[in-house]
């Protein structure tokens, strides 16, 4: 097939453009293009469209990321973290490689599941914000776009957590919180360490009402 997964990454210049151009970047660092491994890699990379995926072979790439042959290497500029799933140690297929994906895809806003509390779970960021709403709301797209907004201001100190009410595996969590559905939507922001927390329920969401929520908080 000539589609464009994933992008080949010739030199170290391409391969820092590709990481930076994106909240979530992938790459696949191979000795051999045509292995069965890096086969199983544009197998993962089909079935994750929206998540940029590159290969490389370049000797001086893997050396500059510091990566052996063999490796998948996860990028996300959220807390300018990285993961290595490294295919020599293990056997990986293309359903482990797509897992690990899934796991680690910590994005600006990271939307709860099962999957990526894994991910969330084992951030480096210790501040955790979550906005906890119904997705089904008509209001839901333009508090999304504020809370995103926000996110922009706190990136590398907090993680933006989404977590969508009607979803009956994250009912723990509201109840974690104690909150009732009526009380909904709400912001409810926790520091991992100690667990303390804070809540706030928010009828209407402002960029700067979620600022001064963060910073009274961290403060």
């Amino acid at each position: 097939s000539t589609t464009e997964k994933p992008i080949l990454l010739q030199n170290i210049a391409d391969a820092e453009a590709f990481v930076s151009g994106a909240e979530v970047a992938v790459i696949g660092f191979f000795q051999e293009p045509q292995s069965a491994e890096a086969s199983q890699f544009r197998l993962a990379a089909g079935r994750i469209p929206e998540v940029p995926f590159g290969l490389s072979t370049s000797p001086a790439v893997l050396s500059h990321y510091g990566v052996s042959a063999n490796t998948v290497t996860l990028f996300r500029g959220v807390d300018n973290d990285r993961r290595d799933l490294d295919m020599n140690t293990e056997d990986v297929d293309s359903e482990k490689m797509i897992r690990f994906v899934r796991i680690n895809e910590l994005r600006l806003v990271t939307e709860y599941n099962p999957v990526t509390a894994i991910g969330v779970m084992q951030s480096s960021l210790q501040f955790n914000l979550l906005l906890i709403t119904d997705k089904m709301s008509p209001k839901h797209p333009e508090r999304m776009r504020k809370f995103r907004a926000a996110a922009e201001l706190f990136k590398g100190k907090i993680l933006f957590i989404l977590l969508d009410s009607n979803l009956k595996s994250n009912e723990k969590v509201v109840s974690y919180f104690q909150l009732k559905k009526s009380q909904l939507p709400a912001l409810a922001i926790f520091h991992t360490p100690d667990d303390e927390q804070d809540v706030m329920t928010v009828d209407e969401i402002s960029i700067k009402r979620v600022q001064d929520f963060c910073n009274n908080f961290i403060q």
